[in-house]
């Protein structure tokens, strides 16, 4: 079975589940609606099962003539096979490599009204949510680190590499259709490419970080200015915006300059825990540069602490409202 890649004036491959209505006039022992079985076939009465996975239905059209043909069920002359997919089922991948939530998605899943409802025998729709970007996008969207010049697709042992470039530059790019049982492979280049990190067809909108700001005299994050749409960043965002938005930057210099701010990562595959710390003064004046100031993700924690200056203020007045008490008792005694 090759490989199917939509292009212009092609269809889309057949996958599992697939409902398709197949017309033959004076057949109507043949003539009915059907569905690609999970082994990818077409079993059709009389004949024996068709491969239709992967196929178009042009191709799985053609596949049924000659098969009636062979049958002796028709004479070549007199035979006319029409296939049309009534219905695109949802369609099971697998994605790993450099994408945030790797492992098995599911595309194009059917609502409920088409899950109870028949299908509508309407051919030539086009199955908007079955496609390669999709797939990507439900396994939590493309890693900074991520090759998307040499995305594999696997289909029946066979390997296609696809170049997704294009969804960053405007230009046309390989977003092919996928089909039940198909492997996507992320490349990892370890290196950040900071044009993809942004929101886009195949990365995450935004990200949801934990802020803490708990400056003198401030009691509590509220009072520090950090409010619930403060914790939430478009992908893309940076350690140091972060910062400001936990109000942290800003203020007196003499006191605030020298104030430190430590972001905490957690790789979600491994678990294991990073903790970046950079001076305000420091991060905001190297604020584009990726190992000073790295791309906020999902779940990272920024927290604030104060400066020198103001934690020697604090212990001083910490040590002067202990011992002007015991004073003013030993003068009243």
């Amino acid at each position: 079975m090759g490989m199917c890649l939509a292009g212009p004036g092609r269809a889309l491959p057949l996958s599992p589940g697939d409902r398709l209505k197949l017309s033959i006039p004076d057949g109507e022992e043949f003539s009915g609606l059907y569905e690609v079985n999970q082994d990818g076939n077409l079993e059709i009465p009389y004949l024996p099962p068709l491969s239709a996975a992967g196929l178009e239905p042009s191709a799985l059209q053609h596949s049924i003539t000659q098969a009636l043909l062979s049958g002796g069920y028709f004479q070549p002359s007199f035979l006319r096979v029409s296939v049309n997919v009534i219905q695109w089922a949802p369609a099971q991948v697998f994605v790993r490599g450099a994408t945030f939530l790797p492992g098995r998605v599911l595309i194009n899943e059917l609502s409920d009204a088409e899950l109870t409802q028949p299908p509508v025998q309407i051919s030539g729709n086009n199955p908007t949510n079955r496609y390669l970007s999709v797939a990507l996008r439900q396994a939590g969207g493309l890693k900074p680190t991520a090759d998307i010049t040499a995305i594999q697709l696997i289909r029946a042992g066979k390997q296609r590499t696809l170049n997704l470039s294009g969804i960053f530059n405007g230009e046309p790019f390989d977003d092919v259709p996928l089909i039940a049982g198909d492997q996507v492979i992320v490349p990892d280049t370890g290196v950040v490419n900071n044009l993809i990190v942004r929101p886009s067809q195949v990365t995450p909108v935004g990200v949801k970080i934990f802020l803490s700001n708990l400056t003198v005299p401030a009691t509590g994050n509220s009072i520090s200015g950090i409010s619930r749409d403060a914790t939430s960043f478009s992908y893309g965002s940076r350690f140091s915006q972060a910062v400001v938005a936990a109000n942290c930057v800003g203020g007196t210099r003499g006191t605030n300059a020298g104030r430190r701010a430590i972001l905490v990562t957690t790789n979600e595959l491994t678990g294991k825990t990073s903790v970046l710390e950079r001076g305000i003064h420091e991060l905001m004046q190297a604020s584009t540069n990726d190992a000073n100031n790295p791309y906020l993700m999902a779940n990272d924690s920024v927290a604030c602490f104060d400066s020198t200056v103001t934690s020697i203020r604090d212990v001083m007045r910490t040590l002067s409202d202990v011992i002007l008490p015991g004073t003013l008792i030993r003068t009243f005694f």
